[in-house]
């Protein structure tokens, strides 16, 4: 295997390893918000109720968020590249298998497998990439990394309105196929084989999350048609809180598990996973209503609906580098906490404004000031993550951030949902606003309480965070065979 010089240009297995990983990170992250823009057109043909409209969404964010450091894991010890290609395998099938689906039960399973897809694909992604390129450009490739997944995010509501509109809802899921059939063998021919042969699976951890956290959500999210007392709603309650705390405990005994407890000790690195909780929660949950609202109560096609969600998906393109640089003079804990201030003040605004009559100009600065607070966050949160652990735990503080940030998202169109028919339903354009205005409110307070809990990080760390090295991880030495 030809191995690039430290300090030349991206050539040969590092180029071949940025697109690659590239566009498996671009598949997984748009699914994350693709479906938004298509939810009225799939309740329309599948039927369903609110309930399963959440579940379209949160059986993929769930099983993502719990699954995605044990993925890793696997990756660590039975090969990156043989696991990445294994969970690249999944995803397109299950991808197809959604575009399929005969019923909204059909879909939300083939949701739930495309999670588990990603979230072996996934945290994969950076390590190939780390190890195949040089050190000297190594910031080059991830920035390139980064904007793409960024551009994902950006343009899932478009992308998901588009396709909707103009061919069918199938079509998001259809689109993943042959991205994913191509990038199969080009994965197998063109990435090295890597492993960390001290890598251990945490597979109590994994059960005891999985466990908790389906408990709690599927609570929250039949809690207003169940009711709030009823046997199965206080059952996942119970029994779901019983075993997150399960969770905790064992990760506080345990000698190799999942998650460090010891990690959350350091009040920088338990205020930062807080607030990015926290965010997503409040993000998410009204990306998923406001997006709604936009096709079922101010009349806006799919497409259109994408087009005007811009403002606020798309800002961290532009604004994000800028927010990086400030970052860099002033210290990341200010620009994160102003940007989940702005975000909390954006959907704070969108919630005083929202009637059945609201016009796009007047939604229009919230959505811009929503999508600045993004970015201000998005930029630097990474880095200030990465300077409250040691190197030795950077690869399991970023797993870990990930892993509650997409569990903040499948919270947050849980909580939020749960406000909305506590409050309103989709009975008419009135009754929809009825509901979605207190679950803004919800929303603004969440990222508000984030805002405040990023202010627990400190001023700058003492040592700046050593970069990740291509031949070490976190769970000790590699192996890396050559590419066959």
């Amino acid at each position: 295997m030809h191995t690039p010089e430290a300090g030349t240009a991206l050539r040969g297995p590092a180029v071949w390893a940025l697109v690659l990983t590239a566009v498996a990170g671009f598949m997984a992250a748009l699914d994350n918000l693709v479906v938004t823009t298509a939810l009225p057109a799939i309740r329309a043909d599948l039927g369903g109720g609110l309930e399963d409209l959440e579940w379209t969404v949160n059986a993929y964010t769930l099983t993502f968020a719990v699954l995605l450091m044990f993925g890793a894991a696997l990756g660590d010890r039975f090969g990156r590249r043989r696991l990445f290609i294994a969970g690249l395998a999944v995803f397109t099938g299950a991808s197809a298998t959604a575009a399929l689906s005969p019923s909204i039960e059909a879909l939300i399973a083939a949701r739930a497998v495309q999670g588990v897809g990603a979230a072996v694909m996934m945290p994969l992604t950076l390590t190939l990439l780390t190890a195949a390129v040089p050190a000297a450009r190594r910031g080059t490739a991830l920035g390139i990394y980064g904007a793409v997944t960024g551009l994902a995010v950006a343009s899932g509501p478009l992308i998901g309105g588009s396709l909707t509109e103009h061919i069918s809802w199938q079509w998001i899921f259809w689109l993943n196929v042959p991205i994913g059939l191509a990038l199969i063998p080009l994965a197998r021919l063109r990435l090295a084989e890597s492993t960390a042969p001290g890598a251990r699976l945490d597979v109590p951890g994994t059960l005891l999350i999985s466990g908790g956290l389906f408990g709690i959500v599927h609570a929250l999210v039949n809690a207003n048609a169940e009711g709030w007392t009823s046997a199965p709603v206080l059952t996942g309650l119970v029994l779901g809180s019983a075993l997150v705390a399960g969770f905790v405990y064992h990760g506080s005994r345990a000698a190799n598990p999942m998650l460090p407890m010891r990690l959350f000790r350091d009040r920088g690195f338990l205020g930062i996973n807080l607030a990015g909780l926290l965010m997503y929660l409040g993000m998410f949950g009204s990306i998923f209503l406001l997006s709604q609202f936009l096709q079922g109560v101010a009349g806006h096609s799919p497409t259109e609906a994408g087009l005007r969600m811009l403002p606020w998906t798309g800002m961290p393109m532009i604004v994000a580098p800028l927010a990086g640089i400030l970052a860099d003079r002033i210290g990341g804990r200010p620009v994160v906490a102003a940007g989940l201030a702005f975000q909390a003040l954006g959907l704070g605004w969108f919630a005083a404004i929202l009637s059945t009559d609201v016009s796009y100009a007047a939604q229009l600065p919230p959505l811009i000031l929503s999508g600045i607070g993004m970015a201000l966050y998005f930029a630097p949160a990474a880095h200030v993550l990465m300077s409250t652990v040691r190197p030795a735990d950077q690869g399991r503080a970023s797993g870990a951030n990930n892993a509650l940030r997409e569990v903040g998202g499948a919270l947050g169109v849980a909580v939020l949902a749960s406000v909305f028919s506590a409050q309103g339903g989709y009975a008419s354009p009135q009754s929809f606003t009825d509901g979605t205005v207190p679950a803004l409110w919800v929303g603004a307070a969440a990222v508000a309480l984030a805002a405040a809990l990023a202010l627990l990080v400190p001023r700058r760390s003492a040592t700046a965070p050593a970069p990740v090295l291509a031949g070490r991880t976190a769970t000790g030495p590699e192996k890396v065979p050559a590419a066959s």
